[in-house]
Formats: structure tokens, C-alpha cells, sequence
């Protein structure tokens, strides 16, 4: 699979610490040069038939659906795709306006992410996004209105400015528009963003996480009554509507990532990602020039990597694949640290997984971390 991180946003959100450039006068030089690392990355890839392709930034949105196409056409030459292929586009309500959807539709694009984030104002204010809650909800009926179907939004819990009423106002939204699969978040504070900055001078609350908490929980057992799937901590899929991209990094399959800050692996011991700096990123490619580095994954860094993914998904760690890549020694090793948890309950072991019970999932960071080999 091929991810593809497209480098601009229309402004910046109060939360984020994503890489992006809220100028587009390099718009047409990085769409060149992501062209060209596919063509000279294109044997990184051991499987030729992609399964999934991913637009992701960002705001892929910010392109024009020829620009976004070029790139689709592109990959084709070196790749062939699968007939279920899944191709997203990651967009924000303010771009999918009428004309734009419908030129999306006639392409090969047949998922979108919606970075919806929520359907009230207040909240979206105070994230800064670029649109409102009326183009939250409008932006996902003019999507399904043009043929898309599988739809997923992005929902943030947490927030000062709301509460656990609007919460499951948010959640009956999901329900109301059909939506087949969510994706949700806790509001975190990053370093260097806004929203850090305003909690700092206490123009703004603090997220209280016993709230989180509580708005997790609902979240999980409300959209479980209403047919959603709950695959991973934070993603919510109705049968047929589980994201493919994602569930194959959790898989610990190979992918790709074209662009500037993405991340790449081959699958097994190598992980590589491109420099976050679009000038240089652009300029390196310009002299046919990698502007990536590499990191060789050593067993010990396999195994922790294995944990910290697969405990946050229903499936959990598969104990045949930790077997394959884990000498002795780190098996031990293993066997001896879940004993109490186990005992404790905040492990389980079914059809040959170790898994974390969906009770406990809010605390898997802490539980994954506490077995890691340092």
C-alpha cells in the first residue's frame, strides 16, 4: 500500500503538530517532486498489486481533482491496483463543496475522510477550523448525494467548550447521517500548538480526563448498539467499512509513504521517513536526491513496536508472528511480564492473541509500555 502525505492546509488548527505549509505558492513543485520519489521508490514496494492508496497531510483536499488525479495516474505507471482496492482522500467539509464532489465521483477516489472534528460551532472555533458546523454536516449529504459510501469522519471528545450532552448530540449526528465508520480522539495538548499555549495562560481549561473517560465509554457502547465494529481504540467500522489502510499498519504489513515527513516499512526489520521540510524535501528531488533517512529495527525494537500497535486493536498480538521474530530469550521475557497482568485481568489470551479487554483500552498506552523491552 501507498500512503501519500500532501503538505498544506488552508490554516492551522489550534491542536495540531502535524507537518504542513499553509503556502501554496510551492503547490505545483511538490506535486512534481512527490511524482518523482514514487518513480524512484517504486521497487521499495515487494507487492506490486496495491491493495490500498491513501491521501493523507495535510489537506489532499487543498488540490484540484486534476491535480489529485495526475498523482493516481502517476502511481499507475509503476503499480497495478487491486480490484477492491481502497482509495482515500482525506478533506476537510470546506472544501467538498458541490462542484468539487462531483468531480471527485468520476474519478477512482471511492472513500473520504472527513475531518469533521464536530457539528458544534463552539468547538470548532476553538480548534480553528476553516468551517463551520453547518458544512460539517452538509459536506457529508453533497458526499453521499454524489455516490460516495464509504464515509468516515473524524470526531474529537474532550474539548473545553463542550460537554457530555453535546457529546451525544455529536454521536446521534453519526447515526442520523448513516455514516459506516468513525474515527475519534481524545483532545490532547501538544507541545508548540496553540491550544498548548492558551492552557498555559489560562485563557482556556484544561482537558479533564475523567470526562474523556466517560465520553470514551459512551462512545464505545453507544456506536456498538448502533452495528459499528470497535477494531481499534480510536476507530469504529460497520462490517464491510473497516479502513484497509489502517488495519494493514497495525498488521504489520509494508507500505509506503511519498512526501515530505512521511513514514515508510518494509514489513519486517526497516523503517524510513522523508525530511519535514518542503524546501529541502523539493530541492533534494529536483537532483533526483532521497531526502529520507533509514533506521535498521532491531528485535528488541520488533517486539516493542508489535505491542505498541497490537494491544490497541480488538485482534490484539498474534503469538505465532511474535514467535517468528522474537528469540528465546524475548519470549521469556514476555511470558514472565503479562503473568500479573493476566492475573489482574488487564490481559487476555483468545485463539492464540494477547489482548487487552475493551474495558481497559483507555489505559493501553500505559499497559503496552509497562511490557516493553528497554
Amino acid at each position: 500500500m501507498i500512503y501519500l502525505h500532501i503538505p498544506f492546509c488552508k490554516q492551522k488548527c489550534s491542536y495540531c503538530n502535524f507537518h504542513f505549509s499553509t503556502s501554496l505558492k510551492s503547490k505545483d513543485e511538490m506535486i512534481s517532486a512527490i511524482k518523482r520519489e514514487i518513480g524512484l521508490r517504486k521497487e521499495e514496494l515487494e507487492i506490486k498489486n496495491l491493495k490500498s492508496l491513501y491521501f493523507g497531510g495535510g489537506t489532499p483536499s487543498i488540490l484540484k481533482v486534476d491535480e489529485l488525479q495526475s498523482i493516481i495516474d502517476e502511481v499507475l505507471k509503476y503499480f497495478t491496483f487491486d480490484s477492491d482496492i481502497e482509495i482515500t482522500l482525506e478533506a476537510n467539509p470546506d472544501d467538498l463543496e458541490k462542484n468539487f464532489v462531483k468531480e471527485l465521483s468520476r474519478t477512482s477516489f471511492n472513500r473520504l475522510s472527513i475531518g469533521t472534528q464536530s457539528f458544534f460551532d463552539e468547538d470548532l472555533k476553538l480548534m480553528n477550523r476553516a468551517h463551520n458546523a453547518g458544512e460539517a454536516e452538509s459536506s457529508i449529504k453533497r458526499a453521499q448525494d454524489s455516490g460516495f459510501e464509504n464515509i468516515s469522519i473524524d470526531l474529537i471528545y474532550g474539548s473545553p467548550t463542550s460537554n457530555f450532552e453535546i457529546w451525544k448530540q455529536n454521536l446521534n449526528k453519526v447515526i442520523d447521517l448513516q455514516v459506516p465508520h468513525v474515527s475519534s480522539y481524545a483532545l490532547t495538548i501538544e507541545p508548540n500548538t496553540a491550544l498548548n499555549a492558551w492552557i498555559s495562560q489560562g485563557k482556556i481549561a484544561a482537558p479533564k480526563e475523567a470526562e474523556q473517560h466517560q465520553e470514551f465509554f459512551y462512545m464505545t457502547d453507544f456506536l456498538k448498539d448502533h452495528g459499528f465494529d470497535h477494531y481499534e481504540i480510536s476507530n469504529f467500522g460497520k462490517s464491510g467499512f473497516h479502513s484497509k489502510h489502517n488495519s494493514a499498519y497495525w498488521k504489520y504489513q509494508e507500505y509506503l509513504g511519498i512526501g515530505p515527513s512521511a513514514h515508510s516499512y518494509n514489513g519486517r526489520d526497516q523503517r524510513s521517513w522523508n525530511i519535514a521540510n518542503n524546501q529541502r524535501y523539493m530541492n533534494s528531488l529536483n537532483n533526483n536526491i532521497l531526502a529520507k533517512e533509514t533506521e535498521i529495527l532491531s528485535e528488541k525494537d520488533q517486539f516493542n513496536e508489535m505491542l505498541m500497535i497490537g494491544l490497541r486493536t480488538t485482534w490484539g498480538v498474534d503469538l505465532s508472528s511474535l514467535k517468528e521474530k522474537c528469540s528465546a530469550e524475548l519470549l521469556e521475557y514476555f511470558h514472565n511480564e503479562i503473568k500479573v497482568k493476566l492475573e489482574d485481568g488487564f490481559l487476555e489470551i483468545e485463539n492464540n492473541h494477547v489482548k487487552i479487554p475493551e474495558k481497559h483500552w483507555f489505559l493501553a498506552d500505559g499497559i503496552a509500555s509497562d511490557l516493553f523491552m528497554v
